[in-house]
């Protein structure tokens, strides 16, 4: 950490990877910190050629008079979405209703990630419609909606991918084209035909119904590889179980969810 502990400089496979690690490291959340894309890293072919990406956050100065988070408080809001190794109770604190939080993006950004979308699908050959929402239903109460881009058409499964990397990566490249369009890191997440709404249910049942199991067998049970994003959905969906607690094992591609009786 440098410049008297106000920034610091995180390495990563991926951009969000990174500013997941650099705020894990801060004990900060992402509204508290500014997001600075140094590098943005290359995925390479079979591995060859790839360059990891690099940020750099910059703790945001408080406003007159704003209350400032301490430490203790700001790392239990972000242990689980960071993937500690293990899945900790958050501190008990007043948490506001989602309907009370406001976006943050700024209000032509909507427009802007609609229009970068469309270009990529329309250079990839694919004829879909693109529109955008603030993302309710895909973060937890309290949390700030990222602004969604939702995209509708006939025979879009190619868009997916499998363990959704196609996806993933569509919404990596518009992230980054909207970002440096407006020279800050903006939270934009790309959905196919509400794919990600499906699944993000299908991971609470599921989480829900293996959890089930352990209890019944007191056996530990290994969920299959999946990326942070969905194994930090069955970590808050068992955060509160009084009778299992998760865990991530494994490393890069093949980091699971260990789900353990207590």
């Amino acid at each position: 950490m440098s410049n008297q502990n106000e920034s610091l400089d995180v390495s990563a496979k991926t951009i969000d990877e990174a500013i997941e690690q650099g705020l894990a490291q801060l004990g900060l959340t992402r509204e508290q910190v500014d997001v600075e894309i140094v590098k943005e890293g290359k995925r390479g072919v079979f591995g060859i050629g790839s360059e990891e990406a690099q940020v750099r956050l910059t703790l945001k100065k408080p406003a007159p008079g704003d209350v400032v988070p301490t430490p203790e408080i700001a790392q239990a809001e972000t242990t689980l979405a960071v993937e500690t190794e293990a899945a900790s109770k958050p501190v008990e604190q007043a948490r506001p209703a989602q309907s009370e939080v406001e976006p943050t993006q700024p209000p032509e950004m909507g427009e802007i990630a609609a229009q970068f979308l469309t270009q990529l699908l329309k250079l990839m050959g694919i004829k879909a419609g693109v529109s955008y929402r603030q993302g309710t239903d895909l973060v937890e109460p309290g949390e700030v909606p990222p602004l969604v881009l939702d995209i509708t058409g006939g025979d879009l499964g190619i868009l997916i991918g499998r363990r959704s990397e196609t996806l993933q990566a569509l919404q990596d490249m518009v992230r980054l084209m909207v970002s440096k369009e407006l020279s800050a890191w903006q939270p934009i997440m790309v959905d196919v035909e509400s794919y990600r709404v499906r699944r993000r249910q299908s991971l609470r049942h599921m989480a829900e119904k293996m959890a089930e199991r352990v209890v019944a067998t007191h056996k530990k049970i290994v969920l299959e590889a999946m990326p942070a994003h969905e194994r930090r959905i069955i970590h808050i969906t068992l955060r509160d179980h009084p009778l299992v607690t998760t865990k991530s094992v494994g490393s890069d591609d093949n980091r699971k969810v260990t789900i353990i009786p207590k």
